[in-house]
């Protein structure tokens, strides 16, 4: 099975666009979405309505958690938080209904898909855990392949003869360990932090136990202007570049 991981595409309809051309190109067998969908770009009713055009699941990232349970806001930076309530206007009665009813983890061919850190986390980092931590929650996986988002990088977490390794992932392929664990931090279509401004995913292939990096170009200008005249904070524009 080739599958194609996709997350945080924070209203960048433009990102989406291109990221799904490229994915068309490669022959996938499915494509699965970590939330986040939503929040700091200018069109996240058009991005949730392609999810929904192109039958791509999707799990409830924090941005998504927020608008459902409004003390959750409390959690966000204010500029994040005003963005966030920028966003709820810009959705339908429809939209907000799908993302009321987002699982918070999903669990399908032996795979654990979960927004922030396994087992169930939305808004937990990676890189507030501990090498004992890692340790814990890797004994308690029952599957051996976690996908996560959130971070916005791109991060290979593995466990193998009772050690943890940490690995930043760069475009291209790598083949994992088929004895070991892994968490795959799968990066971000929408807003990368990796010091690159290329849309973000990943390809997984079982069958070569192959993770394919797959960096796409796309319009940032499109996206920055819209963020700039739609009224979000022009910081979410700025970092695009």
């Amino acid at each position: 099975m080739r599958l194609a991981i996709i997350s945080d595409i924070h209203g960048n309809l433009a990102a989406f666009e291109e990221v799904l051309a490229d994915i068309d190109r490669q022959g996938v067998d499915g494509i699965m979405c970590l939330g986040d969908n939503i929040g700091y770009g200018p069109e996240p009713e058009g991005v949730v309505g392609l999810l929904q055009a192109r039958g791509i699941p999707s799990i409830m990232g924090n941005h998504e958690s927020a608008l459902v349970e409004k003390s959750h806001l409390n959690w966000f930076n204010p500029y994040a938080k005003i963005a966030l309530l920028l966003t709820e206007r810009l959705l339908s009665r429809d939209t907000m209904a799908l993302i009321q009813n987002l699982p918070p983890t999903v669990i399908t061919n032996e795979y654990l898909f979960v927004h922030g850190c396994p087992p169930d986390q939305i808004n937990t980092y990676l890189f507030e855990l501990s090498v004992d931590e890692f340790k814990e929650r890797f004994t308690r996986m029952r599957e051996d392949m976690c996908f996560v988002g959130h971070t916005h990088e791109l991060v290979l977490v593995s466990y193998g003869d009772g050690r943890v390794t940490w690995k930043r992932l760069g475009k291209g392929s790598t083949t994992l360990p088929e004895d070991h664990k892994h968490i795959v931090s799968v990066g971000s279509v929408g807003q990368p932090r990796d010091g690159n401004n290329n849309a973000k995913y990943v390809l997984w292939d079982d069958r070569t136990h192959m993770l394919d990096v797959r960096f796409v170009p796309y319009d940032i200008r499109r996206t920055a202007d819209k963020i700039i005249a739609m009224g979000f904070p022009r910081t979410f524009a700025d970092r695009l570049w």
